[in-house]
């Protein structure tokens, strides 16, 4: 009968004393039972959502570590008025990363087959040297597709198509995205181009403008330059966008998207005290701008914010259309859905106060892998 593992787990614990604490912690884990494996974790990435878990609301600068070079703490400060929103997590050693990819090492009765096997998991945990998991959690890779190709295969790619599948679910007929030179952008941007859905990319420079343009994309605006508003209002005036998805959440441009969308839609239409009858939905999935969402009422009353994530939408859609989702990923998953990483660091090397701070700066172009059995 086979033995369970043992290995590190990085946890990530807010303390009463106002404190966040990352550490690596041992696990062990039985023998995986009827339906379950157990996968060396080879890679799993470091995305905004994983961020929100492993740091919270703590100050990055404010990083002390401890610890020894084998089993590495790093301790930071969050500010008393943030304390209220995590009084849920006090105390609670909480596992990290919600998606990754590895090898088959242990197989219960009927999953023998994927043992040795290179796989793509979902189910959160991944910042962990090994994973139990059902096998309805994994899902195995092409031959010559290697873990870091699987370890994004599941957030970036499943929420690009959800967008989509969104769109044509609420009757809207092209998209406006934020923060669109990200690496789920430029999924995005090919998901479009391949499907014939009209998208406008906001992006924050030049440079990021270049990533897309680079890639195929019509529709770039850059919300830095002066002629921000009009090179909007023409990109939405071309596509016809009434749906936008915004990663940033916090200031102005999800007010300024919404407000040149009704701009666009009265152009030739006589006045009406109400606005528009376009209807108008701006959906906040992220929080690149942790400062409030400022609304300024100069888009009519037929509109509508809130807030979008991936489980709400999948858990709604049905086991059909992530069924169909998650096929097409696998059946691209190196070319529409590949993912590019400027850096690998192991567990140890996550919890040293530069890399971190690295990490948490989110920039455009910059994407961390993690590699658990470095």
């Amino acid at each position: 009968m086979a033995e369970g593992v043992t290995g590190l787990e990085l946890r990530s614990t807010v303390t009463d004393a106002g404190k966040l604490e990352l550490t690596l912690e041992p696990v062990t884990l039985d023998p995986p039972g009827e339906g379950e494996v157990i996968v060396r974790v080879q890679a799993a990435p470091v995305n905004p959502s994983d961020l929100g878990l492993l740091l919270g609301p703590a100050d990055p600068a404010s990083a002390v570590a401890g610890g020894t070079a084998e089993r590495p703490t790093l301790t930071l400060d969050i500010a008393p008025e943030r304390m209220t929103m995590l009084a849920s997590r006090v105390g609670e050693s909480m596992a990290v990363g919600n998606e990754g990819a590895g090898t088959v090492i242990q197989a219960g009765p009927g999953a023998e087959a994927l043992l040795g096997r290179t796989v793509g998991m979902l189910g959160g945990a991944m910042y962990a040297q090994y994973r139990k998991l059902p096998v309805r959690d994994v899902v195995p890779l092409k031959d010559g597709q290697t873990a870091a190709d699987g370890a994004s295969m599941f957030v970036n790619p499943l929420t690009a198509l959800a967008f989509v599948e969104t769109m044509r679910a609420e009757g809207h007929k092209a998209i406006v995205h934020t923060a669109a030179a990200s690496n789920l952008g430029q999924m995005l941007n090919r998901i479009c181009l391949a499907d014939g859905v009209p998208l406008v990319n906001v992006v924050r420079s030049a440079a990021q403008a270049a990533i897309l343009r680079d890639i195929g994309a019509t529709h770039i605006v850059d919300s830095t330059a002066p002629d921000f508003r009009e090179a909007l209002m023409a990109a939405i005036r071309a596509t016809g966008a009434t749906l936008a998805f915004d990663a940033v959440g916090g200031g102005k441009l999800g007010g300024q998207i919404l407000a040149a969308m009704e701009a666009v839609a009265n152009e030739g239409t006589a006045y009406s005290r109400y606005g528009s009858t376009s209807f108008k939905q701006l959906y906040i999935y992220g929080v690149l701008d942790t400062s409030p969402t400022v609304l300024n009422r100069n888009f009519g009353f037929s509109w509508s914010v809130g807030g979008w994530l991936l489980t709400p939408f999948l858990a709604k859609a049905g086991k059909e259309v992530l069924g169909r989702l998650r096929q097409r990923v696998v059946d691209e998953l190196t070319t529409t859905f590949a993912s590019r990483y400027t850096r690998t660091i192991g567990l140890a090397e996550a919890l040293d106060p530069e890399v971190m701070r690295a990490y948490e700066r989110k920039a455009t172009g910059e994407k961390f892998l993690i590699d658990p059995s470095r």
